[in-house]
């Protein structure tokens, strides 16, 4: 146990509907996303795809990670287009210190953040109170000209880890069948539906959350352990598993050769010890030909993602530990000849194109937009992103990747996924590595094609105005920043004013990298508490105010030292486009 203050306070269901309720009919976001972001996959070729006999309206969705750690973020996503969530890994340590900052994205992605900063417990009542929403904004009249009459269906796909020790410990066994019924929670919290939504406190919500599982191996987890924990996870819980393989499987050299001369990246330290202690390629192979064996036996499906991200030795730095962990574009070309040498190593065994082998293939490794129509093409699915949506756009990036593949089958005449992936051939996957690894195709993947640094401007962040350029809230996975129009009478800079809700800021530094001046946003503009306890343990000298409701407005209680910027944060959050909260709503616990 540790005395600070935990990472992540969530905000109770009943503050994430009431802040939907303010939001949408005074500037028509949910979250700040704007419903130009929104994906309607009624309109264009059908996406519509098959995870593990499962169905899902996309092949898209957030990897596990920052972007499925939280509620508001996985609403976030659905509201994007993705359809397939990989719930961010949860495993029984769950008081974790995570030295900060713990993402860095200034050109290629690195980070040191590998498990949930939640207890266990709110790990599941995040994603229970993340699919209530789902339903909820589903049947939503007001979003149906944004979403269609039919978003779809979705998929939540559990994520955990590391060792059958942990993962068969009763808060653990809990938490997986939690989310297989979670009748008890989504009972729990029916009462806390709010106005307008308040019809919804009857409605037969699906208490099946999820039934598939990804297994999180993470970095030297011996073969035998991946096994028996597979085994645990279809017999004692029947699920149907995804194993998580590392890119370490294709071997130091190969990685290397990779990395160094074909991609240029000179200053990537690998760390020889690493491959060692990982899962071999040989024996990987043969493991994955015991657990499709041993599914097909006990009625389950099986198959195995492609990748986790590659551990190497901090050269930059910017993070305070090491390893850290690659990400991005490198990592796709790594994963991408990964993939074509397990291939061949189990010959019609994999369910890619061409193959429509049994063992289902999900693939996270640098997806973009540019790239998103060729992986789709492969048979891949699901496939998750994280490092892209931690660019500037963040959660609105989804849209434009999706268009961008419904564009490409269109232009080939496919109206659906499966025709567009008929299209490609049995040769889909040996011709697409192939294609990386020419000159022609590798520009945005090597290190000079990566090596363009953010926008930078000579000024000092300060508490009120800046260049308004909106990235620190599209940048952060946790939607801790809201930007709010600047009131005439209040004669500050900016046409925008940005404050962070601190009980959702986990300081991972990502608004950092991307904003244009010299400062930390999360720490410079204006930090808004609705708990009490939070405030009272925030470091002396940060611009902390908490939030109350009083007199049928918001209260304001400032850190010492920032009662003379009272007054205009009063007036900022009474403004027209003020706080998107609704002051009766304005506690995070019940």
């Amino acid at each position: 146990m540790t005395d600070r203050a935990p990472p992540l306070t969530p905000y109770p269901l009943r503050v994430l509907l009431g802040r939907i309720a303010e939001e949408w009919p005074s500037r028509h976001r949910i979250f700040d996303l704007p419903i130009a972001r929104f994906f309607n996959v009624s309109e264009g070729p059908d996406l519509t795809t098959d995870f593990m006999g499962r169905l899902a309206a996309t092949p898209l969705g957030p990897a596990a990670g920052p972007h499925t750690q939280l509620a508001e973020n996985i609403v976030l996503s659905w509201l994007g287009g993705g359809r397939i969530m990989e719930l961010k890994t949860v495993q029984i340590l769950d008081e974790l210190e995570i030295s900060r900052p713990c993402i860095d994205m200034e050109t290629i992605g690195y980070n040191i953040e590998w498990s949930q900063e939640l207890k266990i417990a709110q790990s599941l009542e995040e994603y229970v109170k993340a699919s209530m929403i789902i339903a909820i904004l589903g049947e939503w009249d007001e979003l149906e000209d944004h979403l269609g009459p039919d978003p779809g269906p979705h998929i939540f796909d559990i994520s955990v880890g590391y060792d059958l020790e942990g993962i068969s410990t009763p808060q653990m066994a809990a938490f997986i069948d939690g989310l297989m019924d979670a009748g008890e929670t989504i009972d729990r919290l029916r009462h806390q539906i709010p106005e307008p939504f308040t019809d919804w406190r009857e409605y037969e919500f699906g208490a099946r959350i999820a039934d598939t599982v990804t297994l999180s191996t993470f970095h030297g987890c011996p073969p035998d352990e991946i096994e028996s924990i597979s085994k645990h996870l279809m017999t004692r819980h029947g699920l149907d598993v995804i194993v998580k393989l590392n890119p370490t499987l294709l071997g130091f050299d190969r990685v290397g050769e990779i990395v160094h001369e074909l991609l240029g990246y000179d200053e990537i330290r690998l760390r020889p010890e690493d491959f060692a202690a990982d899962l071999q390629f040989d024996r990987g192979v043969e493991l994955i030909g015991e657990l499709e064996r041993f599914a097909a036996e006990s009625g389950r499906r099986f198959g195995i993602k492609l990748s986790n991200t590659l551990v190497v030795d901090n050269h930059r730095e910017h993070l305070p530990d090491t390893p850290m962990y690659l990400s991005g574009q490198p990592l796709h070309i790594v994963t991408t000849t990964l993939l074509g040498a397990l291939d061949e190593a189990l010959p019609g065994k994999l369910g890619v194109t061409g193959r429509e082998g049994s063992i289902q293939i999900s693939f996270s490794a640098g997806v973009t937009k540019e790239n998103l129509p060729y992986v789709t093409a492969l048979g891949l699915t699901p496939i998750t992103v994280c490092s892209d949506l931690l660019k500037p756009g963040g959660y609105g990036r989804l849209k434009p990747m999706l268009k961008g593949l419904q564009k490409a089958m269109e232009s080939a005449g496919c109206a659906s996924l499966s025709a567009w992936r008929q299209l490609a051939g049995e040769d889909a996957l040996p011709s697409y590595v192939e294609r990386l690894h020419e000159p022609a195709s590798l520009e945005h993947y090597t290190r000079e094609g990566t090596s363009k640094l953010p926008r930078s401007i000579d000024h000092e962040l300060e508490i009120w105005g800046c260049v308004a350029c909106n990235f620190c809230v599209t940048v952060c996975p946790n939607d801790a920043f809201l930007r709010l129009p600047t009131p005439d009478e209040l004669h500050l800079e900016g046409r925008q004013q940005y404050l962070c809700l601190a009980e959702l800021c986990n300081e991972c530094g990502n608004c950092t990298t991307f904003c244009p001046e010299h400062g930390e946003p999360w720490l410079v503009k204006p930090r808004l508490f609705l708990d009490p306890t939070r405030f009272a343990t925030e470091p002396v000298g940060r611009p902390a105010f908490l939030i109350q409701a009083a007199n049928g407005g918001f209260g304001i209680t400032p850190a010492s030292g920032h009662q003379d910027e009272v007054d205009v944060l009063r007036t900022l959050l009474h403004a027209k486009e003020g706080l998107p909260l609704r002051p009766g709503d304005l506690v995070t616990s019940d």
